[in-house]
């Protein structure tokens, strides 16, 4: 099952909008086929996998990452196709997330006497496919919030000259992590004032494969967003702006007519509507968002209940100027977080959590 997952693993970047799989199929101890979902490939991991054991499928145990389907949908049930070639026993990691198919394969395949056996490494397995889970069951995609602070929960270190630019918080090892973090990612969300204060690229530079681009999301309730910013420059279908300003001025044409994707969203008190935007990303087919913003946009998430995963990098570093701290926030959920993991990146802590209440 371990290599099934790792195989799966391949399909990062590949798989979205559908979940990330792989399948081993062994006979006599020996592997005589193996696959994993690419999107574009159409073929599920199951029919790759049967494709190059051909005939040696016969009798043989399939060890697959996720429940195999038991419906039509681009490709027609894999459940038939493991059953047609002979396969005598299924091993899964995981049931299929989705309430309306969950347990389906498993059940045609017990009827047809094929044995079944569930939930090896399953905790791995879930948190391999936790965007498309949570997408799967809310229509809204899976939200992780990533931030660099310093040991004192600052976003930003002072200048060391007036006028000089502040040095980067985290490590090059912690930053490297993070590019692996956006090419999982479908979007990329941030606010106006990080895009004015830093004037940033937001792409996936991680140099690995992807089927689609990374979409580069900002909100920007005054549409403040300079047609001039390199972000705007680079637009190629990839760029989305929220605003609850006017689409029909001067300033959206231009903006529009550079390749920038304009919503108008509803806001209150000088706040865009997180949930409706999060509600227009997962009728796109976003399965996960990666937010990456400074601190009025965090503690808007974090008052709204958005965020389902903490990715944090904590530097070795001591701001003591205070002026930049991880969230403006009146209110949280002060519910604890579970599933906590500590890990150090080069010099730096990097901790993952879950919000309770937001887990699928």
């Amino acid at each position: 099952m371990q290599h099934a997952l790792s195989l799966a693993r391949k399909g990062i970047g590949l798989a979205s909008p559908n979940p990330m799989v792989g399948c081993v199929i062994v006979r006599d101890g020996e592997i005589v086929g193996e696959g994993f979902h690419q999107y574009e490939w159409r073929d599920h991991a199951e029919i790759v996998a049967l494709k190059s054991a051909d005939a040696k499928a016969a009798g043989a145990t399939a060890y697959v990452s996720l429940e195999p389907c038991n419906h039509s949908g681009r490709t027609g049930p894999c459940s038939e196709a493991l059953m047609a070639a002979g396969i005598k026993r299924v091993v899964a990691a995981m049931q299929d997330p989705n309430p309306k198919t969950a347990g389906q394969g498993f059940e045609r395949f017990q009827n047809a006497g094929v044995e079944v056996v569930s939930g090896i490494l399953e905790e791995e397995a879930q948190r391999l496919n936790e965007g498309f889970t949570y997408w799967i069951k809310t229509k809204r995609p899976f939200v992780t919030l990533k931030s660099a602070l310093t040991l004192d929960g600052q976003l930003a270190l002072p200048p060391q000259k007036r006028g000089h630019r502040p040095e980067w918080i985290s490590s090059e090892e912690s930053r490297a992590e993070v590019q692996l973090l956006r090419h999982a990612s479908d979007a990329l969300l941030t606010g106006i004032g990080t895009i004015l204060a830093d004037n940033p690229l937001l792409t996936d530079r991680s140099g690995r494969s992807r089927r689609r681009r990374l979409l580069r999301v900002i909100l920007d309730s005054q549409l403040r967003l300079s047609p001039q910013s390199r972000i705007v420059k680079t637009a190629d279908d990839d760029l989305l702006v929220f605003t609850a300003a006017s689409l029909a001025s001067a300033k959206a044409r231009k903006l529009q007519n550079a390749g920038v994707e304009l919503v108008r969203t509803r806001a209150q008190k000088g706040r865009l509507d997180l949930k409706a935007v999060l509600a227009e990303l997962g009728s796109r087919d976003l399965l996960n968002v990666l937010l990456e913003a400074g601190p009025s946009l965090n503690g808007a998430a974090l008052e709204a209940d958005v965020i389902n995963k903490f990715v944090l990098f904590y530097a070795p570093k001591i701001a003591g100027d205070g002026k930049v701290p991880f969230a403006h926030a009146r209110w949280l959920n002060r519910n604890a977080l579970e599933k906590v993991q500590a890990t150090q990146i080069g010099p730096d802590l990097c901790v993952e959590a879950y919000a309770r209440a937001q887990r699928p």
